[in-house]
C-alpha cells in the first residue's frame, strides 16, 4: 500500500527534519508556523518596514520580500536592520526567480531563501524538447555547477533555504520527460535536493504549490512518498495554494489545499496567498492552524488495512445514478432550512431560486441548491420543479402525497420504501455499530443501493477521517450508493465556518469522493444565501461543479505592474457571469505565464502601465496600455466564442 502520511485514521503529524530559520525552529512537530509575503517594492525600504511590521503584528511568523534583482537583494539590509532597530527579530525570506546572483547576495543577509527550481537556472521557453539520458545528466551537472555556490554561502550564513516547485512555471526539461504532472514538480524539487544532500547541507523546507488545489495536493503527497522512499527521511513541508484569488473563493480554495494535507498530517508552515494586502493573509491562516493545535481525540475510527484508491490521481468514485444524484452527474447541493419555523417564497432567493410574482415564474441562478432540507414541515406554496424537499422518514410517513418530499432516515431503522428515492444518514463514527453494519448489509442488495442515498456525516476532530473511512467501506463492500457529504460546524464565527466546511468537504471532493454536499452550522443559523454560497465555492474549488468564472489571481509583490486588486476588481466586474470560464490575472511576467497555463484567458503585466493577453499559454498581444485592456481582454473572449452577454 503506497502511504503518504502516518495514517489515514489518527491525527499523527509527520515526522520531518528540523530547520532553523534564524530563532524560529520549523519541522519536527514543532508548531505549524504562518508566514506572508509583501506587495511593496522592495527599493521603497520605509514603505516594505511598515508593511512587515503591520504583518508581523498580524501575527507572521516568517516574512518573505521579494528580490528579483542584485539591487533588491541588497537592500534587504537596509530593510532588516531597520525592522531590528524598531525591535522586531521576526527572519525574512528572500524571494528568487532567475537571479542565482540575488540569491547568493540574499543568503548573506537575510535567514532565508527561496529559490523556485524551475527558472532558478533555467529559463522557460515554453519549448517542447526532447533530451537523451546523457544530454539529460549534462543538464543535471550545470545545475550542480550553478546551485553549489548559494548552497556553500547557506552553510556558511547559517541561512535556510526553501526550495519552492511552481506547477506553472517546470522548466523545459521536466517538462519534455514528465509533463505538466505532479510527478514532474516533485523532480523538479528533487533535483536539487539530492544536490543539497550531496553536499551535507539540509536546512532545507519544500513547497509544491499550484492553483488548482487537486494538483497541488497529489504533488505533496507524491514528495513526500518520493522522499520516505528515496531519502528514508522527510524535510519540512511549507503548504500554500498558488494564486488563489481573493474574497470568499480565495479562502475557500486556500483552506481546501492546506487543509486537506493538514488533515493527514502532513505540513509545518503556511502562507495563503490572496490579492488583498499581506496582512489580511494571517487571520485565515490562523483559523486553518488552530484546527490542528492541541489535538487530543482519542476517537477510535475502524483501522485501514488497505487503500481502495490513488493518493496520487484523481479518480471519481464509481456510483449507481440514483434519479439526480450519482454516477457521472454533477455533485448536488443541499440546503439546510431545519432551523426555519416557517418558509417563505423570498427564502429561497439565497439559495438561487427568484420568484417573480407579476409572471408567477422562477428565475433560477446557476448557483442553485438541488435539495433544500426542511426537517419536519413541507413548504406551504409550490417549489420550482429543480427543487425537492427531504425531511425526516417519520414525518415524511404521515404525507398523504408521498411525491412532495423524500424521506431521511436514521441508520438504524432503513426500511426501504416504494419511493424511487431514500436517503439514510449514517454516523461515520459507528461504523462498527450493529445499526450501520445492518445498513451495510441492506445495501449489499443493488436493488437497494440503487434507490438509496447516504448521508455521511461526522462531528469532532476526526470527522474527515471518518467520512473518508465510510468510503473506503463502501468500496471494500462493493457498495454503490452515491453518498452526499454532510458538513456540520461548531465554530463561533462564518469566516472558521468557511476554513471547516472547505477542508471537510474539500478534502473529500479531491479524492473523487462525494456525490453532493450539505453544509450546517450549529446552531442552526439563518445566513442560508452565504452557506449556499461556500458550498458551491467548495465545488468550483476542487472542479467537481463549475458554476461561475474562475479567477487565478496572483497576491501581488514587489514585481507587481499594475494595482493588482483594482484591475481584479474591475475584470471581476465585467466577466462574473462567464460560467466556467477561466481567467488570470498577474501581476508581472515572472509567474504569469506559468501560473496562469490552466486557464483560458491571461492578463499579465509586462511593464509598468504594459499589459500582455494570453489564450492558454500563447500571446496574443503585446505591451498593451493598462488603460484599454480590459476591453481587449473581453474582444479576445468574445473572438474566441466564449463570451455571452449578461442576462
Amino acid at each position: 500500500m503506497q502511504r503518504y502520511c502516518n495514517s489515514l485514521t489518527e491525527y499523527k503529524r509527520l515526522a520531518t527534519l528540523e530547520v532553523k530559520v534564524g530563532d524560529l525552529i520549523i519541522g519536527n512537530n514543532h508548531p505549524i508556523r504562518i508566514q506572508t509575503m509583501t506587495t511593496t517594492d522592495t527599493m521603497d525600504t520605509a514603505g516594505t518596514v511598515a508593511q512587515a511590521i503591520r504583518c508581523i503584528e498580524a501575527g507572521a511568523e516568517l516574512v518573505r520580500i521579494t528580490a528579483p534583482s542584485k539591487k533588491e537583494a541588497e537592500n534587504l539590509l537596509a530593510i532588516k536592520n531597520e525592522l531590528r532597530q524598531k525591535g522586531y527579530n521576526t527572519p525574512l525570506v528572500a524571494d528568487i526567480h532567475f537571479t542565482p546572483n540575488a540569491a547568493e547576495i540574499a543568503a548573506r543577509i537575510v535567514e532565508k531563501v527561496r529559490i523556485n527550481p524551475g527558472n532558478y537556472v533555467d529559463k522557460k521557453k515554453f519549448e517542447q524538447l526532447e533530451y537523451t539520458d546523457s544530454e539529460y545528466l549534462e543538464e543535471i551537472d550545470r545545475i550542480r555547477e550553478r546551485f553549489t555556490p548559494l548552497v556553500k554561502i547557506c552553510q556558511e550564513h547559517g541561512t535556510a533555504m526553501r526550495i519552492g516547485t511552481n506547477h506553472g512555471s517546470l522548466s523545459d526539461r521536466i517538462m519534455s520527460r514528465y509533463g505538466d504532472t505532479p510527478m514532474g514538480m516533485v523532480e523538479s524539487a528533487m533535483e536539487f535536493l539530492r544536490i543539497a544532500e550531496d553536499l551535507q547541507y539540509r536546512n532545507i523546507v519544500l513547497s509544491m504549490k499550484a492553483s488548482n488545489p487537486q494538483v497541488m495536493v497529489q504533488a505533496y503527497r507524491l514528495l513526500v512518498h518520493t522522499m520516505q522512499q528515496e531519502l528514508g527521511h522527510c524535510y519540512p513541508l511549507h503548504l500554500g495554494v498558488t494564486e488563489a484569488g481573493d474574497g470568499e473563493d480565495g479562502r475557500i480554495k486556500s483552506a481546501i489545499g492546506i487543509g486537506t494535507l493538514l488533515e493527514d498530517g502532513i505540513g509545518d508552515t503556511i502562507r495563503v496567498s490572496l490579492t488583498e494586502d499581506p496582512e489580511f493573509e494571517l487571520p485565515v491562516c490562523k483559523d486553518i492552524v488552530k484546527r490542528y493545535t492541541n489535538r487530543n481525540d482519542q476517537t477510535k475510527i475502524l483501522p485501514v488495512t488497505n487503500i481502495t484508491y490513488s493518493p496520487f490521481e484523481y479518480t471519481r468514485r464509481s456510483t449507481t445514478a440514483t434519479e439526480n444524484i450519482g454516477e457521472k452527474q454533477v455533485p448536488v447541493v443541499v440546503a439546510d432550512f431545519s432551523g426555519r419555523t416557517t418558509l417563505q417564497l423570498s427564502d429561497l432567493a439565497g439559495i438561487g431560486y427568484n420568484y417573480d410574482e407579476p409572471s408567477d415564474k422562477w428565475n433560477i441562478g446557476d448557483a442553485a441548491a438541488d435539495y433544500i432540507y426542511t426537517g419536519n414541515t413541507l413548504p406551504s406554496f409550490a417549489l420550482p420543479g429543480t427543487l425537492r424537499v427531504l425531511m425526516n422518514a417519520e414525518s415524511w410517513n404521515s404525507l398523504a402525497d408521498k411525491q412532495l418530499a423524500v424521506p431521511l432516515f436514521e441508520a438504524d431503522n432503513y426500511a426501504p420504501t416504494t419511493a424511487s428515492l431514500n436517503f439514510v444518514k449514517v454516523n461515520c463514527l459507528q461504523l462498527e455499530q450493529p445499526g450501520v453494519q445492518s445498513l451495510l448489509d441492506t445495501l449489499a442488495d443493488s436493488q437497494v443501493s440503487s434507490k438509496t442515498v447516504i448521508v455521511a456525516e461526522a462531528t469532532g476532530d476526526l470527522a474527515m477521517a471518518a467520512v473518508r473511512r465510510l468510503f473506503i467501506l463502501l468500496e471494500e463492500k462493493h457498495i454503490s450508493s452515491p453518498v452526499i457529504i454532510h458538513s456540520i460546524s461548531n465554530w463561533p464565527s462564518i469566516d472558521e465556518h468557511l476554513i471547516h466546511h472547505a477542508i471537510e468537504a474539500g478534502a473529500l471532493l479531491l479524492d473523487g469522493f462525494g456525490d453532493g454536499i450539505w453544509l450546517t452550522n450549529t446552531p442552526v443559523i439563518n445566513d442560508i444565501a452565504t452557506l449556499n454560497n461556500i458550498a458551491f465555492g467548495i465545488l468550483q474549488a476542487t472542479r467537481t461543479r463549475i458554476s461561475k468564472t474562475e479567477y487565478i489571481s496572483c497576491p501581488s509583490c514587489g514585481r507587481t505592474l499594475f494595482d493588482l486588486q483594482e484591475t481584479t476588481a474591475r475584470i471581476r466586474a465585467v466577466t462574473h457571469h462567464l460560467k466556467g470560464v477561466k481567467i488570470a490575472i498577474m501581476g508581472c511576467i515572472v509567474n504569469g505565464p506559468g501560473e496562469m497555463a490552466d486557464a483560458d484567458f491571461g492578463y499579465v503585466g509586462s511593464g509598468v502601465g504594459k499589459i500582455t493577453l494570453y489564450k492558454g499559454k500563447e500571446i496574443v498581444k503585446r505591451g498593451l496600455n493598462s488603460d484599454v485592456a480590459v476591453d481587449e481582454l473581453i474582444n479576445l473572449i468574445r473572438d474566441n466564442g466564449m463570451w455571452v452577454e449578461k442576462a
